[in-house]
């Protein structure tokens, strides 16, 4: 039986540009009803949407350049610099795109680039967008995303082949819990470092997570296979943060008692 006491963090993630590659983090200092800072800062447009920076809302995936549709993004390694604002794209090892996210220029740069990478994927010019404070998160709600390394491993008995847990771009995974033990925890929160995050619903999978991030290769059926054997094609849960503080990886991953037994 596995021992909850030892359940921690293996690793944090977050995603500046979505449908982009991740980039690790040691720590992170987490706010009250707010993501990961910097997770999903930035979004590519597919077709105009109307998006006020001024004034920014949620739009549903399906408006941006997204993994689900344009799985050759995962074929691409980007690094954001946050504090220059600079990002560089590179394919197979090589540059091929750099932008100061901060000026015109080097948002145009950017845009001219997947404007010719998925020249037949496009509904209209693709656009960088940005709003204050906004994350382009695929849920309205202002979450953080917690994969359970232990689902992923029973999923991989499903498949019968290894799984990457970045399929599933999450922003915390989670070693030590029992396969699926996440669903247990609806409503319950957590201690981690000195942030208490509250969990508050499962994650529907979808096809995004046939693709590879490693080679963009839409190799597996992951929503089918959780479908065909559990009922359902969730896996992860979303939590909000109640109470700001600082997380690192290796930090205990802990059930509020007052919850569990109210």
């Amino acid at each position: 039986m596995t021992d909850l006491a030892l359940a921690s963090v293996a690793s944090i993630y977050r995603y500046p540009v979505k449908g982009l590659s991740p980039e690790p983090l040691p720590t992170v200092a987490l706010d009250v009803g707010q993501t990961l800072p910097g997770d999903r800062t930035f979004a590519i447009e597919n077709g105009p949407i109307g998006f006020d920076p001024a004034n920014p809302r949620y739009f549903p995936k399906i408006r941006f350049l997204m993994l689900m549709r344009n799985e050759r993004l995962a074929a691409l390694r980007s690094r954001y610099d946050a504090a220059t604002g600079e990002l560089s794209i590179t394919r197979d090892g090589t540059e091929v795109v750099r932008g100061d996210l901060q000026t015109d220029a080097g948002r145009a740069a950017i845009e001219q680039f997947f404007a010719g990478y998925c020249a037949d994927e496009l509904r209209g010019p693709p656009k960088l967008l940005a709003g204050q404070g906004h994350s382009f998160s695929d849920v309205a709600r202002k979450v953080v995303s917690i994969i359970n390394l232990s689902s992923v491993t029973a999923l991989e008995a499903m498949i019968g082949r290894p799984v990457d847990p970045l399929r599933f771009r999450g922003n915390l995974y989670v070693q030590g819990w029992p396969a699926w033990h996440e669903f247990d925890l609806m409503d319950q929160t957590l201690l981690i470092g000195s942030a208490r995050l509250r969990i508050v619903k499962r994650i529907v999978r979808c096809a995004a997570t046939n693709v590879d991030p490693q080679t963009a290769a839409r190799d597996m059926a992951i929503p089918e296979t959780l479908q065909q054997n559990l009922g359902h094609a969730d896996c992860g849960v979303y939590a909000e943060v109640i109470e700001a503080g600082s997380i690192a990886q290796g930090d205990a991953v802990q059930i509020e008692q007052a919850e569990l037994f109210a």
